[in-house]
């Protein structure tokens, strides 16, 4: 597919595609892309397309059904948001949620947008303010299956906010203020997973390690953090919210007291801060192990209550009895170990793209990076199941994963959902191997995703689940970073 020149098109043109796992495959004319990459954001990739690479540009494999080509009036004093939809099971899809969408579709066009420039193709408008040349808005109309998306570029301080506005299944991305280059994973840390995969086999101790984390220290965790038994005071981990910075310190607390050292790092006014603790390697090593979730929440549109039971209150829970374990084992890693809760999820990987780039601009050896994100919805008549990334991430490392959870956790079906993106995608973004883990193997289906009512004792809320892919994740976890036991210990 060759694309020319449009008469009358704004100064800058965008390129969305479906998304391919390397970029360089399907790029016919060097840097045209990979030069010029927005990111990844649910199953699409963004580009800026320069004047000098539109007689050229062609793009293998695509049909012009499947790529959009964006007029954008390009203006640096606003921010390029990415809104999607999450992948939701037609369970969620309620006659309550599709007039809440089409009332956001409707508030923005009462909002002073119209259509602008006669630009339209199926389901795709390009909306414009007449008042506000320099703000676009590229909508996709609500399709049965969902999937939606929209791009829309606003004032740099409303894209905190802007998360408020959306509907309730929707999730902000933030572009990058310039396309950056494309950062593919390189082959030796692929290779490097793949010597990991040749070496997985059953271990006792590590049985008995990931064995050891406890089910009810895990229902204390999230009762304090949802504020449901009553001792913390906790109404809302939002990243704005006070609840939040009560759960950072909370956390930290908890963290160091398994023997990890941390650290509360900021990361943008207003924001609470990400939790980011570490565990030294035992021997002279840069190679790190992180696994990561994230501990902000979201609640109903208009209420002040946000307690975030399974999103992401459960990763967050799941580290924490990771820690314990580490600590009532007392082992010690050969390789260094990063276990950090991010903030600023929900508003668009504020915390972890922070943190992403800070590692990348020290050149941090991350050799594996697993996010938890939802991990203790079951849904009725299911069994219990855990969720690899259809999309963003590694592959390698989501199959390190899924054999890890064969051996200890065969309870779990395994299976691929096209749910995305929690905050492995930042760092799969700067190049590092990656993955997440999810509560299914299809859609989301908790009834109570960004919703007020997502609370530990509620029907579907299921603790063991968490417990089962906490496991997976510390086997993983183990088997990646190395690890040495007290002479003396006994794990009996």
């Amino acid at each position: 597919m060759v694309f020319s020149p449009t008469a009358g098109v704004a100064s800058a043109l965008l390129l969305v595609t479906p998304y391919t796992p390397n970029i360089a495959t399907v790029e016919t004319t060097p840097g045209c892309l990979t030069d010029n990459f927005y990111g990844t954001y649910g199953g699409q990739s963004v580009f800026h397309l320069p004047p000098t690479c539109l007689d050229t540009i062609a793009i293998k494999g695509l049909s012009i059904q499947s790529v959009s080509l964006l007029p954008y009036v390009a203006n640096g004093e606003r921010q390029l948001i990415w809104l999607q939809e999450s992948a939701i099971d037609s369970s969620l899809v309620t006659p309550e949620y599709e007039a809440e969408v089409q009332g956001f579709f409707r508030w923005l066009g009462e909002d002073g947008y119209s259509m602008g420039g006669g630009q339209s193709s199926g389901h795709q408008h390009l909306l414009s303010s007449a008042n506000e040349p320099g703000v676009e808005l590229h909508l996709v109309d609500l399709q049965p299956a969902g999937g939606s998306y929209g791009l829309i570029a606003v004032e740099p301080s409303l894209a905190p906010s802007i998360e408020a506005l959306l509907p309730r299944y929707w999730k902000p991305y933030i572009l990058p203020n310039q396309p950056t280059s494309y950062l593919p994973v390189p082959k030796p840390a692929i290779e490097h997973v793949k010597s990991l995969l040749e070496t997985v086999r059953f271990d006792p101790v590590v049985s008995s390690l990931v064995n050891s984390i406890s089910l009810n220290q895990m229902r204390d965790d999230i009762r304090w953090l949802t504020g449901e038994d009553g001792k913390s005071g906790i109404i809302s981990r939002h990243s704005f919210a006070e609840g939040s910075r009560v759960a950072a310190n909370w956390l930290k607390e908890r963290f160091e007291e398994t023997g990890a050292t941390c650290e509360l790092k900021t990361f943008l006014t207003g924001f609470a801060p990400n939790v980011a603790c570490k565990y030294s390697a035992s021997v002279d090593t840069t190679s790190t192990v992180l696994i990561s979730g994230h501990y902000d929440s979201r609640g109903s549109f208009g209420s002040q209550r946000a307690p975030g039971g399974n999103d992401d209150g459960s990763g967050t829970i799941a580290l924490l009895g990771i820690a314990r374990a580490v600590a009532h084992s007392g082992l010690t890693f050969r390789s260094n170990v990063e276990l950090v809760a991010f903030a600023g999820e929900e508003q668009g990987l504020y915390g972890s793209k922070a943190y992403a780039r800070e590692m990348r601009e020290k050149d941090a050896n991350i050799t594996v990076m697993i996010q938890a994100d939802m991990l203790r919805y079951h849904a009725p008549g299911e069994p219990p199941q855990l969720g690899l990334p259809m999309y963003i991430g590694t592959p390698e490392v989501a199959q390190l994963v899924s054999n890890m959870s064969a051996i200890y956790s065969p309870e779990l079906t395994v299976g691929y959902t096209a749910a995305c993106c929690s905050d492995h995608q930042s760092f799969h973004e700067q190049g590092y191997a990656s993955t997440q883990v999810f509560e299914r193997a299809g859609p989301i289906a908790d009834p109570m995703y960004h919703n007020s009512g997502d609370l530990s004792e509620r029907p579907g809320y299921d603790l063991s689940q968490i417990r089962s892919i906490a496991k997976v994740q510390f086997a993983t976890l183990l088997h990646a970073a190395g690890f040495d036991l007290p002479d003396n210990k006994d794990l009996n």
